[in-house]
């Protein structure tokens, strides 16, 4: 499995030797790091040392079985991102929806086929490492976003997001919620005949604070993300699209230039072509007298991060 790297971690959870054996020999023949755990309070011990890249979780166990277990590392032990794949003998759909509402990622039958089980750990690799590289890319280019779910329920956010909450005088930890007329609006029906309810918008004022939550995806999942806009001065693109006379799409551009992707990364962010992020980059020049990515940049920097 040559795009499993070596430094990959893998926890197993599992009251039977003769499975710890197998698993252990076979993932360590792929070039992987395990670890073992013969039940859920030894893994809690584990996690604590140092968080796993992904846990493979036996379902029946005595004690404390895999689904509390899998509950108990999500919600309490830091492993809210690590992927966990349920492992069991029994194939009934209870089984198989107490393992998802736990926390689990997927499910495989025992016995286990080895081949099946490396083809899901590496689809679940990719899924957990391209979200944790969102998040940080988030986080790096202070961007306000806030996930929640239906309830409101705020499960992670980024620094940014919570400097502005704060301000405003909301709670933005991960055992705060949203205040009910924005998930009201967002997620429920009180908002619907309201003009702003359609494009997912809600506008929050209080200490002084103007806040405007934007729900950034419609779809069927129960996490949704936020975006938080400062009321008082925009959002960046806003910002740059006025001080320059941009159209959005080239003030998201400029936003990117001046974070310091390359046009191959911005085309991805923005889902557009190399070409045409060239293209209005030449707009961008033009609009700002300026030669180059540098100057445009150093331009950005001075609006954005002016008092």
């Amino acid at each position: 499995m040559p795009d499993l790297n070596v430094a990959t971690r893998i926890l197993v959870v599992d009251d039977s030797p003769e499975t710890l054996t197998m698993l252990t020999d076979a993932l360590c023949m792929e070039g992987m790091e395990v670890e073992v755990a013969t039940s859920g309070r030894q893994a809690f011990g584990l996690v604590e040392a140092c968080i796993p890249d992904l846990v493979l979780m036996d379902a029946m166990m005595p004690g404390i079985d895999g689904f509390e277990t899998c509950r108990i590392l999500k919600s309490e032990k830091g492993c809210e991102d690590v992927p966990v794949i349920f492992m069991t003998g029994f194939r009934e759909s209870e089984h198989v929806v107490k393992a998802l509402a736990s926390g689990g990622v997927d499910f495989v039958a025992k016995p286990v086929i080895l081949d099946q089980l490396f083809a899901r750990i590496r689809v679940h690799l990719a899924n957990a490492r391209r979200a944790r590289s969102a998040r940080k890319a988030l986080d790096s280019t202070g961007r306000r976003i806030v996930a929640c779910d239906l309830s409101g329920a705020i499960l992670w956010a980024t620094p940014q997001a919570g400097e502005l909450m704060r301000y405003a005088g909301l709670r933005c930890d991960e055992t705060a919620r949203l205040p009910w007329e924005i998930v009201d609006h967002l997620f429920g029906s009180g908002g619907v005949d309201s003009p702003d309810s359609a494009s997912g918008i809600f506008r929050f004022a209080r200490n002084g604070a103007e806040i405007e939550f934007r729900l950034l995806d419609e779809g069927e999942g129960t996490e949704k993300l936020i975006r938080l806009i400062d009321g008082q001065k925009g959002s960046d693109e806003e910002q740059l699209a006025t001080a320059f006379n941009l159209t959005f799409r080239e003030a998201e551009v400029l936003l990117w230039v001046t974070h310091g992707k390359s046009n191959k990364e911005i085309a991805e962010i923005l889902d557009m072509s190399p070409r045409t992020v060239n293209k209005h980059l030449e707009q961008i020049f033009v609009k700002l007298a300026v030669e180059n990515r540098t100057a445009a940049a150093t331009m950005s920097v001075r609006v954005l991060w002016r008092d």
